[in-house]
């Protein structure tokens, strides 16, 4: 993740901000090592009807099985129109596999890496399953530490929007610059946070909670856990 883009000051009082958090998660770092049962993995491929070779080991960086399973049990229960996801990886795969379940709707998902973006097309193209993938840049935030994606046009209605990135390693506090789209979101719908378990997204949510009254939140314990928001119809 490329920090030049922020003025020297703000690089400094980044690093410092990452090297004050490491100290203080490292416990939520080495439980993140797991990323859960392999029965549990084989039980949601079964389901969406995806190879049991289909997803890498979990764990470490990468989204673990109870975030997976609750992304496919929204999707299939919801059946949403739009989902737009940040971070992409294995959740992209299981994204696009519940929409085919679900028998409709569409994913617009990005990540910073333009070589990993092609690689995930492949990998989505070899199950037969397609989704508009973007390579976008990170940039300076405007009302959050760190950076956030330059993603350009979006729809105007967002049904689900999954979070799970950019790396905590930029800022502790980096993927707050989400909700600069929750007035997307329609009615009914849905806000996914990863990795909310750690102490920065903690501080995230509690911004949040107080900034968007007309949501329901709720965290969901897990590996990582996961902060849920739902729009007021």
């Amino acid at each position: 993740m490329d920090l030049s883009a922020l003025a020297p000051p703000q690089r400094w009082r980044n690093r410092l901000a990452v090297i004050a958090f490491a100290l203080i998660q490292w416990p939520w770092l080495l439980r993140s090592l797991w990323g859960g049962r392999i029965a549990a993995k084989f039980a949601l491929l079964d389901r969406l009807g995806l190879p049991r070779t289909a997803l890498p080991h979990l764990g470490s960086w990468k989204a673990d099985v109870g975030f997976l399973t609750q992304l496919a049990d929204d999707i299939i229960r919801l059946c949403p129109d739009t989902v737009v996801e940040f971070g992409m990886g294995a959740s992209t795969l299981i994204i696009a596999a519940a929409l085919r379940k679900a028998g409709r709707g569409t994913l617009v998902s990005f990540d910073q890496h333009a070589d990993f973006v092609a690689a995930t097309r492949r990998w989505l193209a070899e199950h037969g399953l397609v989704a508009d993938l973007r390579a976008a840049a990170l940039v300076p935030a405007t009302n959050w530490p760190g950076l956030w994606y330059r993603h350009g046009d979006l729809p105007e209605r967002i049904d689900l929007l999954v979070i799970d990135g950019p790396p905590w390693t930029i800022h502790p506090f980096t993927r707050g610059s989400a909700d600069g789209l929750f007035d997307r979101i329609t009615p009914g719908g849905h806000i996914m946070l990863d990795d909310a378990a750690r102490p920065g997204e903690r501080m995230i949510a509690r911004r949040w909670r107080r900034d968007w009254p007309d949501f329901d939140w709720r965290y969901v314990r897990g590996i990582k856990g996961t902060l849920i928001g739902e729009r007021r119809a």
